[in-house]
């Protein structure tokens, strides 16, 4: 399918997306979310496709925050509405059963620091910062960026972050445990496909439970552990798990397909 704004191509069982809006660093606007949301779903619903890189397009940037001269005018009912749909694509994300890997190339910036965080892992390049700038415009995060920062690094560093609107450095992101790991720019992609791949040689039954347990893990009203319970049963009816047992005592590596 051919989009305006981001890029898709597959390599095997891996999708990659590239945010394409190099001459705004890639900032995210109504149409990139639309069109985020309809790859990401799309993504989700074919059978072929395990795990998904989500990168920026250019050697700069990742996504350098929202496109701000598209919703300066608005009011206060416009601007709830802009964070609420922006969280609902970010949670679909989020909530994706497949991995989805954010290969962050430079700048992460407000709605891209946010859309990096939604991801599952993070793996980026040493040029990358990362930072919630957004008070410095006199507004809060509206894409789940207070939610997810606190969750991921706690909540005194996230508020130093927060209210101070200081970007920090890939290796600082990578100690407060925001990334999985950091490399050079020119390797940067063929370490996320090395790992992307890893990831797509799993049970795609089992990678789905254990997401799900996580995401449990924050949800409202939601026993992880009761959740934990339910995905471990559900994995022995699995052709996978046959599967899995079956080669281990092969001393084969298992052919997941999925069922």
């Amino acid at each position: 399918m051919n989009y305006d704004t981001i890029l898709t191509r597959s390599e095997g069982m891996i999708q990659i997306l590239t945010l394409n809006r190099p001459e705004n660093l890639n900032a995210l606007n109504t149409k990139v979310f639309a069109e985020l949301e309809q790859a990401v779903s799309q993504f989700i619903s074919t059978e072929s496709l395990r795990v998904m890189i989500i990168t920026g397009q250019g050697l700069k940037s990742f996504a350098a925050g929202a496109d701000i001269k598209e919703f300066m005018n608005f009011d206060q009912a416009q601007g709830a509405q802009l964070a609420a749909n922006g969280q609902r694509i970010f949670n679909i994300i989020e909530k994706s059963p497949k991995p989805i890997i954010a290969a962050v190339n430079g700048f992460a910036l407000g709605g891209g620091c946010e859309l990096a965080m939604a991801c599952h892992m993070r793996l980026a390049s040493e040029n990358a910062k990362f930072g919630q700038p957004e008070v410095t415009l006199g507004v809060t995060p509206g894409y789940a960026g207070t939610q997810r920062l606190t969750r991921l690094i706690g909540r005194t560093k996230a508020t130093e972050l927060l209210l101070t609107a200081k970007m920090i450095p890939a290796q600082e992101a990578l100690a407060l445990g925001l990334l999985n790991y950091v490399y050079p720019l020119d390797q940067l992609m063929d370490k996320t496909m090395e790992m992307a791949n890893l990831l797509a040689m799993q049970s795609p039954v089992a990678v789905a439970g254990i997401l799900r347990c996580i995401n449990a893990y924050f949800e409202k009203g939601t026993d992880g552990f009761d959740t934990e319970v339910e995905e471990f049963g559900k994995c022995f009816v699995s052709a996978d798990f046959k599967e899995g047992t079956t080669a281990f005592i092969e001393k084969r590596k298992p052919n997941f397909i999925g069922k």
